[in-house]
């Protein structure tokens, strides 16, 4: 049997996962984006209403900041990893990553925080405006929550997706009852950087799809 190679194989994929699906409760919206995150996951609990949240005004606000041209700001280099190139190209987007700078792990250590709440801090100009994605450090995804409880940010979307055992549920649990900005989030424990670059992916795809319409 010939392999399948390329698009062939992801289209393969995802008719898999809508057939394994069925019926489902996501809007046209919300539903590439789950599909997409399955596909980067192989996890079907994503598929489960109760447990992946959108803010009612979160796949609008992300997809107009997105092809505006804003920062996108994530917490560790593997969101990037997982994310098609060319989009950011395209559109103009910055993509912002503080984790691994020298200085932001001086500062960390003098004040006593962790890396990822320094570097959150530190990109406060684009995120404010921008797209924040975390999928690994809760406490990245704490400090963006309290920056905007403070008044000093309003990203147009928070991508809170934080895989672990350690705050990780707390903090999603607590980014799902903020009023003052979109957020796409789940329940539990679940989550990483292929989930949160699969929502940016799909985030632009749907953009590409509105345009050509």
């Amino acid at each position: 049997m010939q392999t399948k190679k390329g698009q062939s194989i992801e289209d393969a994929s995802m008719q898999m996962i809508e057939d394994e699906i069925g019926s489902h409760e996501f809007n046209e919206k919300e539903w590439p984006i789950v599909r997409r995150i399955i596909h980067s996951t192989a996890d079907f609990d994503f598929a489960n209403k109760n447990k992946l949240i959108f803010h009612k005004d979160a796949i609008q606000s992300g997809m107009n900041a997105l092809k505006n041209g804003c920062s996108i700001v994530v917490d560790v280099n593997g969101v990037i990893g997982g994310m098609n190139k060319q989009n950011p190209i395209d559109f103009g987007n910055n993509i912002v990553c503080n984790i691994s700078k020298p200085e932001i792990m001086e500062l960390a250590k003098k004040e006593g925080k962790t890396r990822s709440q320094v570097s959150m801090r530190e990109a406060i100009s684009d995120i404010d405006g921008g797209v924040v994605a975390i999928g690994n450090a809760p406490t990245a995804l704490q400090e963006v929550i309290q920056m905007v409880k403070e008044g000093i940010v309003r990203p147009a979307l928070i991508i809170g997706i934080p895989v672990g055992f350690i705050c990780a549920a707390e903090s999603k649990a607590e980014l799902a009852k903020l009023d003052e900005a979109p957020f796409i989030t789940n329940i539990g424990r679940k989550g990483g950087s292929s989930s949160v670059s699969a929502t940016i992916n799909a985030l632009f795809k749907l953009i590409r799809a509105e345009s050509s319409l």
